[in-house]
C-alpha cells in the first residue's frame, strides 16, 4: 500500500482508505484498500472498497460526509458518504494518458461503494491532474464545496468549488513556491487556531513533493497563510538568499567555461554530455531547471542522461573557510575512484560466458535446475555493463516468464589460486526476512561459503569475495534465483580470480574538490532539477592548490548533473530546501492528508512511512508497507510566525505500562553509556531531556546490538542540529538509496536543553522534539537481536536531565 486516501471519521468509526495492490506487494493495479478503527491504533482490515478497472486505475483522493444530501446520491433519510478520487484513465478508454476526479458513494457506512455514472466530475484533459481533497466550507453567503488538487508536474495546486459535488467551478490556484524539484502530490487546505485562540485562526496547507523532499525523494511540505473562500494567500512563501559573501570562482555567466576542462565522450550527436558551451537553463527534453543565478550553469543533460564526461577548473588557491556552490540533478554519489568498468588484473573463470554460438553452458559444464537449466544459458541480452556479448541473467529463457522464472545454475570446480573473486553482478536484491532466495554462492565441499547480490539494477557492477581462506580448494559457483515479482532475477558475468578485491564502479554525477591528485570533498544532486546550496568546509586545505571537477558518470535515470556559482566563502552557504516548512524532516514521512469530520474539531493527520527512492524494495514479507502514528497538528506562534506542532494521538496513552527504566540527572561522559536490560526493547516510547554541555555530540543509541549496528539519534551542537544516523541500523544494502543522516535545525530551550519524544518500533523510529516543533520519521530494519539502548556523548560531556523508557503494548501486530 502507499498514499492514504479518503481518512474520515463517521458514526464512531474512523476510516482509513489507502492506494492498494490486491495482487501483489510492489506498487500497481491501484485500487482503494479499506481499514476501520474505533481509536486510531487498532484496525480492522475491511473488503476492498474501489477497485480498478479495465479503463481506470482508482488513484487518490478523499471522502466526505454528505450530511445535507447535495449530492443527491442518499435515499430519504440517508446520509452518503462520498468519495472524490482521481481515475487514472488507461487503454482502451479514449480517455487513456489523462487523469480526471469522479466519484463513488456509499450507503451503508462505507462497506460497499457504487461507482458515480456521471464520471468524471471534473477534467482538465491533462495527464497529472489528481489527488483532491474536498471539504466543506462556511461561508456567510451560504456553505459549499471546496477542493483542493494539483497539477502535480506543474507544481499548483487547484482549487473549485461545488454545491453538489458533482459540478465544479474554477476558484484559484497556487503555486509553485517553495520547494518544486519533484511532482506536487496530495495536498489538504484546513484552518487551525493559532496557540488555541478561535479569534486568530490561519489556514494551513499541505504539499506533499517527490522528489524533492529536504531529506531526500518523497516528503511533505506546507504553508500557512489565508483563505478567503477562493484563495489561499502564503504567508511563508520563501523568496531565496542572496548569493553568499565571498569570492567568486565559477559562475559560466560568460557564454563560455571560463578556463575549464571539458572531456566529452566521444561520438554523441551534440557532444554530450556538457556540449561545448554553458547551458542558459533547461535543455529539450528535461524538466523545467531552476534555481541557479544569471545566465549560464554547467547542465550534462546535453543529449539526455546518456552521455559520460567529466570537467576540471583551472588551479587555485583554498584562502577561505568554506567552498559554497549550487547543485542540483542526479543523486549518485561517489562510492570510489573506478569510473570505467575494465576487469581488474587476474584470471578469468568460464571465459566469461563466451561460449561459441549454438553451444550453451551445458555445454561447457555447468549443471541446473528447472528455468536455469544450464540449456538456457547464457544469454545475450538484458543488463548494462555487462563485457563482451553473453552473460548470464535468469530473466532471459527457460520456462516461467521474466522475473518468475526460477532455478539453480552450478559450474564447473575450479581451484581457488587467488586471494580474491571478482565479479559483475546486476539485477535484484532479496533480504533474508522475505523468503526468497537470490544470490550468487560460493559452495566449497558443497557448502555455501559466500553470497552476493544485485542492486536492484540492470548496471552490472563489480563485487566480490575474500576467499583467501580457501586458497588450493576446489570450488564451485552457484545462482539461485527462488525469487519472484519485481527484480527477481540476477544478472553474472566475468568472474575472475584476483589478487586485489574488487573496486565497485562509481556511477556518479558529482562535484569534487581535488587537492594534491585525491578527491578530499564530494556533492552530488538530490534527482531534482532545482539547484541548491552545498557547503564544504576546506580550512584544513588552506594555502594549497586545488581543483574542482564534475564528473557526469551515469547513463541511466538522473543520470545528469547540474551546477553553478561557486564561491570561496567565509560562512557556510543554508540549503534552500531547509528555509522551506517540512512536515518532517526524516525520509519516511509522505502523502500525509487529515481526517475530515474529527470530533471536536481535532486535525489528525496520517502519513505515508516510506519513500519511493526505495519504497518497492525494502525487506519485508509478504506485506509492503505502513503508516506513521496518526499525528494531531496545531498552531503554535513562534518567532518566525504561526508554525505546525505535532504529537501523536492522545490514544497513544493506552499502550503504555509502567516505565520500565528511569534515569535522573547525571552527567553523559565521552562513549558509550549502555542502559540497564530492563530497557530493552524495540516497542518504546522514551522520553529524554539533556543539555549537550561540552559535548560536540550527544544522545541515544536506539537498536543496538552492543557492536557497529545501531540507530543514532542526537544533537550536533556545532551546527544546532538534531539528527537521525541510520547508515548502521542494521540491514541497508537493499538500496544505495537508503543509508542515510536525516538532520533539522533545532534550538534549545530557555534552560538549553533538547527534549525528546522518541517512539520505536520493530521497523521505525519517530522523533518528536522540542514539544513537536520539529519531527523525523525513518524506517529502520535492525538486526536480530538488536533490541539494547545506550547513552552517547562525543567529545566532551553532555548532561542528562531526565530519562524514562516505556513500553508499548502491540497494537497492530500480536508477539
Amino acid at each position: 500500500m502507499n498514499d492514504p486516501n479518503g481518512l474520515v471519521y463517521h458514526n464512531g468509526l474512523y476510516h482509513l482508505f489507502y492506494q492498494y495492490n490486491p495482487f501483489g506487494n510492489t506498487w500497481g493495479n491501484m485500487s482503494w484498500g479499506h481499514a476501520t478503527s474505533t481509536d486510531l491504533l487498532h484496525w480492522q482490515e475491511q473488503p476492498l472498497a474501489i477497485p480498478n478497472d479495465v479503463e481506470q486505475d482508482i488513484f487518490s483522493g478523499s471522502v466526505v460526509v454528505d450530511t445535507n444530501n447535495t449530492s443527491g446520491l442518499g435515499g430519504p433519510g440517508q446520509t452518503p458518504l462520498v468519495a472524490i478520487f482521481t481515475s487514472n484513465y488507461k487503454a482502451p478508454s479514449p480517455r487513456n494518458g489523462t487523469q480526471a476526479q469522479s466519484l463513488a458513494y456509499s450507503l451503508d457506512n462505507g462497506q460497499t461503494w457504487t461507482k458515480y455514472s456521471g464520471n468524471p466530475v471534473l477534467t482538465r484533459n491533462t495527464p497529472s491532474f489528481r489527488d483532491p481533497k474536498v471539504f466543506w466550507y462556511d461561508s456567510p453567503q451560504g456553505g459549499y464545496w471546496v477542493m483542493v488538487a494539483v497539477e502535480a508536474m506543474d507544481h499548483k495546486v487547484l482549487l473549485y468549488k461545488s454545491t453538489n459535488l458533482k459540478n465544479w467551478d474554477y476558484l484559484s490556484d497556487f503555486g509553485p513556491e517553495n520547494a518544486t524539484g519533484g511532482q506536487w502530490e496530495c495536498p489538504d487546505l484546513f484552518p487551525l487556531p493559532v496557540d488555541g485562540n478561535p479569534a486568530n485562526t490561519k489556514w494551513v496547507m499541505t504539499v506533499n513533493i517527490n522528489p524533492g523532499g529536504v531529506a531526500g525523494g518523497s516528503a511533505g511540505q506546507y504553508f500557512v497563510g489565508t483563505f478567503d473562500g477562493t484563495t489561499f494567500h502564503s504567508e511563508t512563501s520563501y523568496n531565496g538568499d542572496p548569493l553568499p559573501a565571498g569570492t567568486r570562482i565559477a559562475d559560466f555567466n560568460g557564454g563560455n567555461y571560463q578556463g575549464w576542462t571539458v572531456s566529452n565522450e566521444p561520438g554523441n550527436w551534440l557532444n554530450g554530455p556538457f556540449g561545448s558551451a554553458p547551458a542558459t537553463g533547461t535543455l529539450p527534453n528535461q524538466n523545467p531547471v531552476s534555481g541557479f543565478a544569471g545566465t549560464g550553469l554547467v547542465n550534462s543533460f546535453v543529449d539526455g542522461d546518456w552521455p559520460l564526461g567529466r570537467m576540471e577548473s583551472p588551479s587555485f588557491t583554498v584562502n577561505s573557510q568554506y567552498i559554497n556552490f549550487l547543485v542540483g540533478g542526479g543523486r549518485h554519489p561517489r562510492i570510489s575512484n573506478k569510473l570505467d568498468n575494465n576487469p581488474p588484473a587476474g584470471d578469468l573463470l568460464f571465459n566469461g560466458f563466451e561460449v561459441p554460438d549454438g553451444t550453451t553452458l551445458a555445454n561447457a559444464g555447468w549443471t541446473g535446475t528447472a528455468d536455469l537449466a544450464p540449456n538456457f544459458q547464457p544469454a545475450t541480452v538484458g543488463g548494462d555493463y555487462y563485457i563482451g556479448a553473453k552473460r548470464v541473467n535468469t530473466y532471459e529463457t527457460g520456462g516461467a516468464p521474466g522475473d518468475d522464472r526460477q532455478g539453480t545454475l552450478t559450474s564447473p570446480e575450479f581451484t581457488v589460486t587467488r586471494n580474491f573473486m571478482s565479479m559483475l553482478v546486476g539485477g535484484g536484491n532479496r533480504s533474508p526476512e522475505s523468503g526468497q532466495t537470490l544470490q550468487v554462492e560460493l559452495l566449497i565441499n558443497g557448502n555455501v561459503v559466500r553470497t552476493l547480490a544485485g542492486d536492484n539494477q540492470g548496471a552490472l557492477n563489480w563485487k566480490g569475495w575474500d576467499v583467501s581462506q580457501f586458497l588450493g580448494q576446489q570450488a564451485r559457483i552457484r545462482v539461485v534465483d527462488q525469487a519472484t515479482g519485481p527484480w527477481g532475477h540476477l544478472t553474472l558475468d566475468h568472474i575472475m580470480l584476483t589478487d586485489q578485491s574488487a573496486v565497485p564502479r562509481s556511477d556518479e554525477t558529482t562535484v569534487n574538490l581535488v587537492v594534491d591528485g585525491q578527491v578530499v570533498r564530494t556533492a552530488t544532486g538530490s534527482d531534482s532539477e532545482v539547484l541548491d546550496w552545498a557547503s564544504w568546509d576546506v580550512a584544513e586545505f588552506t594555502g594549497r592548490q586545488a581543483k574542482i571537477t564534475i564528473v557526469d558518470n551515469n547513463r541511466f535515470g538522473w543520470g545528469h548533473i547540474l551546477a553553478d556559482e561557486f564561491f570561496a566563502s567565509p560562512e557556510p552557504a543554508r540549503k534552500g530546501l531547509e528555509n522551506y516548512e517540512w512536515l518532517d524532516w526524516g525520509r519516511d514521512f509522505y502523502a500525509s492528508v487529515s481526517f475530515n469530520n474529527v470530533p471536536d474539531g481535532k486535525r489528525i493527520m496520517l502519513g505515508w512511512m516510506n519513500n519511493w527512492d526505495y519504497g518497492q524494495s525494502i525487506p519485508t514479507s509478504p506485506w509492503r508497507s505502513a503508516m506513521a502514528l496518526p499525528r494531531e497538528v496545531s498552531l503554535a506562534q513562534t518567532p518566525a510566525g504561526p508554525r505546525l506542532v505535532q504529537k501523536a494521538v492522545d490514544q497513544m496513552a493506552t499502550l503504555a505500562g509502567p516505565p520500565s527504566y528511569t534515569q535522573g540527572a547525571g552527567p553523559m561522559t565521552a562513549g558509550t553509556q549502555p542502559l540497564p536490560s530492563s530497557s530493552w526493547g524495540q516497542t518504546q516510547r522514551v522520553d529524554i531531556t539533556f543539555s549537550p554541555g561540552t559535548a560536540a555530540t550527544a544522545g541515544l543509541r536506539v537498536m543496538d546490538d552492543d557492536g557497529a549496528n545501531a540507530t543514532v539519534i542526537g544533537y550536533d551542537a556545532g551546527t544546532a542540529k538534531l539528527f537521525v544516523d541510520r547508515r548502521n541500523s542494521g540491514n541497508t544494502s537493499f538500496s544505495s538509496a537508503f543509508p542515510s543522516v536525516e538532520s533539522t535545525a533545532v534550538a534549545r530551550d530557555a534552560n538549553g536543553d533538547i527534549t525528546l519524544r522518541i517512539y520505536l518500533d520493530r521497523s521505525s523510529v519517530e522523533v518528536f522534539a522540542q514539544g513537536g516543533t520539529h519531527t523525523i520519521t525513518d524506517q529502520v530494519f535492525p538486526v536480530a537481536g538488536a533490541n539494547r539502548m545506550a547513552l552517547f556523548a562525543t567529545g566532551g560531556t553532555a548532561q542528562l536531565k531526565s530519562l524514562t523508557v516505556t513500553p508499548l503494548a502491540a497494537a497492530m501486530f500480536q508477539p
